[in-house]
C-alpha cells in the first residue's frame, strides 16, 4: 500500500514559479535536489493530486508533490 509522507521543502521563487531546492525528510535528514526533470499536474499513488516535480536526488528519480491550495509538500512511500 502506498501512503502520503508529508515533507518540508526549501524552495526558491523564480519568475513567479516555485523551484524546490532541498528536501527535509520527516526524521531531519536533508537532501539537495540535483535536477528537476519534469513539472506537471498529476495524481499521486497515495491519492490526491497536485503539482508533481520529478526530481533527481542522489541519483534517484523522486516525485515530489505540492498542493497549492493547502501549501503542503508530500511524497509517496510504500509500506
Amino acid at each position: 500500500m502506498t501512503r502520503r509522507i508529508m515533507i518540508d521543502v526549501l524552495a526558491r521563487f523564480e519568475s513567479g514559479r516555485i523551484r524546490p531546492m532541498q528536501v527535509i525528510w520527516h526524521d531531519g535528514r536533508n537532501y539537495s535536489i540535483d535536477k528537476i526533470l519534469d513539472v506537471r499536474r498529476a495524481a499521486s499513488k497515495s491519492g490526491g493530486s497536485g503539482i508533481r516535480y520529478t526530481c533527481l536526488i542522489a541519483q534517484r528519480q523522486i516525485p515530489l508533490y505540492f498542493d497549492e491550495w493547502e501549501n503542503v509538500w508530500w511524497c509517496d512511500s510504500k509500506e
